[in-house]
């Protein structure tokens, strides 16, 4: 468990790094098991990325009857509970990455999602990347609200927030919150020029079927 803790800090440095996230905002988690509950560790509120050490990386347990008897010395990020949604509702989501991204962000702040005027919009599982209705960050009502988003897709923006993306682990999580945010730059900037010229249905259909056996195969 040491070295996936240590995983989500070094996430959580690297979208730093990466230029979608500033400072101590957004958040990082990782599906775990400890001492045989089902739950995720996740970074602590207010503290720098930077200064995190593996004891700071909280554990909260998918199971409300026995979170308080964790013993975690710091306190979880306040919007915890959007991360605990997501991993409740799918199975298959071993990892999440919530950043504050420029372009996405922007968006979000428009209420506009992305949808499907490049084919990597795909990327997110979808058609199109929806935005989630605005909500208060760390509310229950945020929390339900994202993982509504999320119920058929890998990533959505948040309105007025930020972005929310998902993977099978810490690796994919981040790299499709770069994605989204890559997206969001160019579908701003095609804005610009004009109206956008969007797919069609049919075409993503095919892009998201060509998507399942992209890339090595075994």
């Amino acid at each position: 468990m040491t070295d996936l803790k240590r995983l989500v800090i070094e996430t959580a440095r690297r979208m730093n790094a990466l230029g979608i996230n500033v400072n101590k905002s957004g958040n990082i988690s990782a599906r775990a098991s400890l001492d045989g509950l089902d739950g995720f560790f996740i970074t602590p509120t207010g503290i720098d990325y930077d200064a995190l050490e593996v004891e700071d990386i909280v554990f909260i347990a998918l199971d409300q009857s026995v979170r308080s008897q964790i013993p975690n010395k710091r306190l979880p990020s306040s919007e915890w509970l959007m991360h605990e949604r997501v991993y409740c509702q799918r199975a298959d989501v071993k990892a999440i990455v919530h950043t504050h991204s420029v372009y996405a962000t922007a968006l979000a702040c428009q209420e506009l999602g992305i949808p499907a005027f490049h084919y990597m919009v795909a990327a997110a599982g979808g058609d199109r990347i929806d935005c989630a209705p605005y909500a208060l960050f760390g509310s229950e009502e945020l929390a339900d609200k994202a993982s509504d988003a999320l119920r058929q897709r890998n990533a959505c923006l948040l309105s007025h927030h930020g972005v929310l993306a998902c993977g099978k682990d810490l690796s994919g999580a981040l790299k499709l919150a770069h994605e989204v945010e890559n997206l969001a730059h160019m579908y701003t900037l095609t804005r610009m020029l004009g109206e956008p010229k969007i797919l069609s249905s049919e075409q993503m259909s095919n892009v998201l079927e060509r998507f399942q056996t992209y890339g090595q195969q075994r």
